[in-house]
């Protein structure tokens, strides 16, 4: 049986939450990278695509706030809530008022978080919290796994170039593996080009 997709994996952490947490009428969850650029994945509506635009937009708001710094953060009224003075307004006009965001401890180049919202002022209890954390951590988990098996990959994928240019190296210019290993290298380190890069211009030219 083939393993679920990470998509497939958040999808079912979003729709749980609704199942499972009462008083939640939508969610998703929010990945801010490296350059500003942020994603909304597994939204259970357009709703929450449409708050995370927001919050990128003011710079402001739980979900950022969660992924980049606080673990839970959890508004119980938003026309009430002082803390994100652009986003807070705008959120009431959408008709959400309350909400919760868990942190999500992805990678460093990455950040997120899962975020719960409401159409009704709500007092969230610790049974909300709890629940949300842990599916947060199971979000967590498969966004970690999916990072470290394409670090794999790429590993992979850099070792079997340089291997393949090694030999092209040796038998162009008669060298062992560890002279050729260092040509690569050295012309690496003099241009200033990432090794594999080198060894893709020798699998390339054959030269």
């Amino acid at each position: 049986m083939p393993k679920p997709s990470l998509d497939t994996i958040l999808e079912e952490v979003t729709a749980a939450a609704v199942d499972l947490i009462p008083r939640v009428d939508t969610a998703g969850i929010l990945l801010l990278e490296r350059g500003g650029k942020f994603r909304s994945i597994a939204t259970t509506s357009e709703l929450p695509h449409q708050l995370d635009i927001l919050q990128v937009t003011f710079q402001e708001g739980p979900c950022v706030q969660a992924a980049l710094a606080d673990t839970v953060v959890r508004t119980d009224d938003f026309r009430l809530e002082t803390r994100w003075p652009q986003y807070s307004p705008a959120v009431v006009e959408i008709g959400v008022l309350s909400g919760l965001s868990f942190k999500l401890y992805t990678a460093e180049r990455t950040a997120g978080a899962l975020n719960l919202f409401g159409f009704e002022p709500t007092a969230w209890d610790s049974s909300a919290e709890t629940v949300g954390s842990i599916l947060a951590a199971h979000a967590a988990a498969a966004i970690v796994a999916t990072q470290t098996q394409s670090q794999l990959n790429a590993a992979l994928l850099s070792r079997d170039r340089i291997g393949q240019a090694k030999g092209i190296i040796m038998e162009r210019f008669n060298v062992d593996a560890v002279r050729a290993f260092n040509m690569m290298r050295q012309l690496s380190q003099e241009s200033n080009v990432k090794l594999t890069d080198i060894a893709q211009r020798v699998i390339d030219s054959g030269e």
